[in-house]
């Protein structure tokens, strides 16, 4: 059997399937066929069927017709979690006596197809991105949506074997194993030992960090190949923030291997980012990140993301590099030599510097001071992900952000006991953003000097800069804003009630907490983009333009 699948049987599969003739009536009037490495996609106008190779490259095994059958039921079940209306079932492939191989009823099955409703292509995340409609909102309800998914998704004893340092090791060994014989045909021999250097030394030295998100169930039956070109964004509601997980459908996780399939979260959402930045949209990349980690209330991502999207690269490079040893269309080949080119330089660049030095930007303010409108901008223009007190806290309570935690003030979940754990948590999530050499926005009201002191703790320790970016309105701006707040279904338990009282007990900030560069004092009555040109005076924000 050739290692690509080519072999008489199976081209003249294709070429049969490529012909209207070979579907049920109604036919399709035009048959576009679409090859990977590992399948083949016969797309007609409304419908979808993929035919696996019967190839076995180690990592993968269709070389049966009983293994193919096996795979594609898996490919059915499993996705239904992220596209159940997407995925119709299985159909045999028939060879009927003439020898021509068709999806109707009649003659030997020799196949097995997956059949599939065929989502527009326009709606495809890579097709708005080429056209540059791929927003800053779709990229927030992705990330909410994976998160979601994330959630949901089953782990055990057997499944968080896949996230240990162990497992990771040997699939990064076997990378290297797999691609060493043509490597040197993409990247320099420097560039390659370099690849394998930092990847198996950044495991050797994080192994503890690895050992706890498997002990802290982080490692779950995923989907394994989150790709820009398996999302989809149903174009009626996909501009729409107030629908995070409707219209959006997520295809093609992997089936053929557990193995692969699970991992840490990080390794999936690793993934995507990876592919926006191959892409060259590290804007995007850092946006679902940070996205992502505060739906998930995940911040210890950031000490393994830049390995993980170091290893995606290198995987999608060794998937390139197949499929450019297995065509033998000229034009196939030269598309896959330079993206394997491209994704292995990709791999070499985790260890890359921060295109900008990072900071620790702190948001405060009394109740309804606008903190959280001021912060979600400031981290939109720093690439930053947001570390908010309320989310934080709700998390240590063990209930979701929108519950409402509707105590008096100052007691039960906001004891000032628990709420020196819960800005003793800010400052730990913040650490280790930072030290992965991005910048932080911390969301918190900051009320007293006690908790504004852990700020210059924390900066120190990191030897960064530190911004206290205080919001001021007039009491009665406030209190209108809590009366709209009370109508909504929010995060923040700031409420009219226990307003006067958090007011009686906020201690302004005095003269040597900050000095005068760190403290900017906003006036959030204004329009949000004047504070932002302001804060940009003090604050160096993302360069405008600046995506790769």
């Amino acid at each position: 059997m050739a290692p690509n699948g080519d072999t008489p049987d199976s081209r003249k599969l294709e070429r049969d399937l490529a012909r209207p003739e070979a579907y049920p009536l109604p036919r399709p009037g035009a048959v576009e066929v679409r090859e990977t490495h590992i399948s083949w996609a016969f797309l007609t106008e409304g419908d979808v069927y993929k035919v696996k190779k019967p190839i076995d490259l180690g990592f993968l095994d269709f070389s049966t017709l009983e293994k193919r059958r096996r795979a594609c039921e898996a490919e059915v079940v499993l996705n239904e979690r992220l596209a159940a209306s997407v995925y119709l079932g299985v159909v045999p492939v028939h060879r009927s006596s003439d020898g021509h191989h068709h999806l109707y009823p009649d003659g030997e099955v020799v196949d097995w197809a997956v059949h599939m409703l065929r989502l527009p292509d326009e709606c495809r995340a890579d097709s708005l991105l080429a056209r540059g409609q791929l927003s800053s909102v779709h990229i927030a309800r992705l990330a909410q949506h994976i998160a979601d998914f994330h959630a949901r998704c089953t782990t055990s004893e057997a499944i968080a074997e896949a996230g240990s340092i162990c497992a990771v090791t040997q699939n990064v060994r076997e990378n290297f194993t797999s691609t060493a014989p043509a490597i040197r045909r993409f990247v320099l021999g420097d560039e390659a030992r370099e690849i394998e250097r930092w990847q198996l030394s950044f495991l050797a030295r994080n192994a503890p960090r690895f050992e706890a998100r498997q002990r802290g169930g982080f490692v779950r039956d995923g989907h394994g190949d989150l790709r820009l070109d398996h999302v989809y964004f149903d174009p009626f509601v996909s501009t729409s923030p107030a629908i995070p997980g409707q219209g959006i459908t997520i295809l093609d996780c992997i089936e053929f291997s557990e193995r692969l399939r699970a991992g840490d979260v990080c390794s999936d959402i690793a993934f995507l980012s990876m592919d926006l930045i191959a892409h060259g949209r590290v804007d995007l990349a850092e946006a679902l990140l940070a996205h992502y980690a505060r739906a998930s209330n995940d911040y210890d991502l950031y000490a393994l993301v830049d390995f993980y999207e170091s290893y995606r690269a290198y995987v999608r490079g060794k998937v390139a590099m197949l499929r450019a040893q297995a065509s033998t269309d000229p034009r196939v080949v030269e598309d896959a030599e330079q993206a394997a080119r491209r994704h292995f330089l990709l791999a070499l660049a985790g260890a890359r510097p921060a295109l900008l030095p990072p900071v620790v930007v702190a948001v405060g303010g009394v109740i309804a001071s606008g903190k959280s409108t001021i912060a979600d901008a400031l981290a939109e223009r720093l690439g930053a992900p947001v570390v908010d007190a309320d989310r934080t806290r709700k998390a240590m309570m063990g209930v979701a952000s929108t519950d409402r935690l509707d105590v008096p003030a100052f007691e039960g979940p906001y004891d000032p006991r628990v709420t020196a754990e819960v800005y003793a948590e800010l400052a730990r999530c913040a650490g280790v953003v930072v030290r992965s050499g991005r910048s932080v926005v911390l969301d918190a009201s900051f009320r007293t000097r006690e908790q504004r002191a852990v700020l210059r703790t924390l900066a120190e320790s990191l030897h960064v800069p530190l911004f206290f970016v205080e919001c001021r309105a007039p009491a009665g701006v406030c209190r209108q804003r809590l009366e709209r707040r009370a109508l909504e279904r929010g995060v923040s338990d700031g409420r009219l009630a226990i307003f006067d009282d958090f007011i009686a007990r906020a201690e302004s900030v005095e003269p040597g907490e900050f000095n005068e560069r760190e403290h900017i004092a906003v006036d959030t009555t204004r329009p949000v983009e004047t504070t932002m040109r302001a804060l940009s005076e003090r604050v160096r924000f993302w360069p405008r333009g600046l995506v790769a």
